[in-house]
C-alpha cells in the first residue's frame, strides 16, 4: 500500500523533542501535510558554477507557499496543546500567511503585526483571507517583533515567530528530507538569511541527522543577506533596511547569534548580494529551471553564482540551495525586466503565419 504523507510531526516524530512528538500531542497536532517538497536538479547552475551536482529545495510549494509552514505546524501544535486561546506574530509576509492559516486549523485567534508599507500584497491577502486580525504597526519589522514579544509576555497569547523554539524544530526537517533524497548531506548548503531562523534550523537538523547515523558528513552553511539588509555581514544593526527582497528586509535578526554559530561551526560563511544579483538569479530560476520564486528566495542562488565568479566553489561539490517562497507571493518582479520596465505581450493578428514567425518556427 502506498505511503500517504502525514505531515512533519508524524513523519519525523523520532527526531522531535518530547513536547512535539505526535504521540504526545495527540489531537493537538495541527498539520496541513506540509513538507515533502520537491528537490530538483539544476543543471544550469552546474554549468555556471562548475559544481558536480546542484539541487534546489523548492519550499514555495508548501501549503501556504513558503518554508514557514514547517515551523508553524510545530509552533501551532504546541500552542494548542498548552491551551492557548490566541497566537501572535510579527511578519513581513510569509509568517503572517502561515500563522493565519494554521491558526484556523487549530481553532485559535491570530493577530498579525505587519510593518507599515513593507509588505507584498500577495502575502497580506493570505492573512486577510484566513481571518487574521491584521495590525499594521507604524514602524519596521523589528518594531513589530518587539511589540509581539510584549503582547505574548503580558497577555494570554503564544508568540509564533522563529524566536519560538518549536518553529526551529519544525524547520529543521527540511535538512532531513535533503539527506533522505541524496543519501548523505551535501557539501555546501546555500540559503537566504533574513531573521536567520532558517540557517539555524537547517544546521540543527543536519547535526541531529548526522548524530543519528543518517549521514556521514556535515555541509558548510552558506547564508546570503540582501546588501541593503545585511546586519550580520556588516556587524551592526541596520536601522532602515532596504531591498526588493521583502522577506529578508530585516535589520536586526532574532536568531543573529545562532546564525553566526551555524556559520562558524560548519566552516561556512554569511555574505551579501545586491538587489541586481538577486533579480538576475530570480529570472534565471524561472527561465532555466521553471522554478518561480519571490525575490528573497533567489538570494541563495545569487550568492552561489557570486562565489563561483570569485572561484570559491569546489569543482566536485554537491550543493543544495533552499528557495524559500513561491513567486506568486510577490509577482510584480516577474512582469518587469531588470530595468524595471513592465513586460507586455507581443500583439499579432489572427494569423498562424504571423504567430509562427514570432516564434521563429
Amino acid at each position: 500500500m502506498a505511503h500517504i504523507w502525514q505531515g512533519l510531526l508524524k513523519e519525523y516524530e523520532q527526531y522531535m523533542p518530547d513536547y512535539l512528538k505526535a504521540s504526545t500531542l495527540g489531537d493537538s497536532v495541527v498539520t496541513m501535510r506540509e513538507g515533502s517538497t520537491p528537490f530538483l536538479r539544476a543543471s544550469f547552475l552546474e554549468e555556471i558554477t562548475g559544481a558536480s551536482k546542484v539541487f534546489v529545495k523548492y519550499e514555495g510549494v508548501n501549503p501556504t507557499g513558503s518554508f514557514k509552514d514547517r515551523g508553524m505546524t510545530a509552533a501551532m501544535s504546541n500552542a494548542k496543546a498548552k491551551g492557548a486561546k490566541a497566537v501572535v506574530c510579527a511578519s513581513t509576509g510569509n509568517t503572517s500567511a502561515s500563522a493565519a492559516a494554521y491558526a484556523v486549523r487549530a481553532g485559535l485567534k491570530c493577530a498579525v503585526l505587519v510593518p507599515d508599507g513593507k509588505i507584498a500584497m500577495g502575502k497580506l491577502s493570505q492573512a486577510i483571507a484566513a481571518g487574521a486580525h491584521l495590525l499594521q504597526v507604524e514602524g519596521n519589522f523589528d518594531d513589530c517583533l518587539n511589540l509581539a514579544r510584549k503582547l505574548s509576555s503580558d497577555y494570554p497569547v503564544e508568540l509564533v515567530n522563529s524566536v519560538n523554539p518549536a518553529r526551529i524544530e519544525g524547520q529543521k526537517t527540511a535538512s532531513f528530507e535533503i539527506v533522505d533524497e541524496l543519501g548523505d548531506a551535501p557539501d555546501i548548503h546555500c540559503l537566504p538569511v533574513g531573521n536567520a531562523g532558517n540557517i539555524t534550523a537547517y544546521w540543527k537538523g543536519y547535526k541531529e541527522y548526522n548524530e543519528a547515523g543518517q549521514s556521514t558528513k556535515l555541509p558548510k552553511m552558506w547564508g546570503f543577506q540582501a546588501a541593503g539588509a545585511a546586519p550580520i555581514v556588516l556587524g551592526h544593526v541596520v536601522e532602515n533596511p532596504e531591498t526588493v527582497a521583502t522577506a529578508i528586509r530585516i535589520g536586526n535578526p532574532a536568531s543573529w547569534k545562532k546564525a553566526e554559530a551555524a556559520r562558524d561551526e560548519s566552516h561556512g560563511l554569511i555574505d551579501s548580494v545586491t538587489d541586481e544579483e538577486i533579480l538576475a538569479a530570480h529570472k534565471l530560476l524561472s527561465t532555466k529551471a521553471g522554478i518561480f520564486v519571490e525575490p528573497a528566495s533567489a538570494a541563495g542562488v545569487a550568492g552561489l553564482i557570486k562565489k563561483a565568479k570569485a572561484g570559491e566553489v569546489p569543482a566536485g561539490a554537491t550543493i543544495a540551495i533552499t528557495v524559500t517562497g513561491h513567486g506568486l507571493k510577490d509577482p510584480q518582479w516577474a512582469v518587469r525586466g531588470l530595468d524595471g520596465v513592465e513586460v507586455t505581450p507581443t500583439k499579432i493578428p489572427v494569423d498562424e503565419v504571423a504567430a509562427a514567425k514570432i516564434l521563429d518556427l
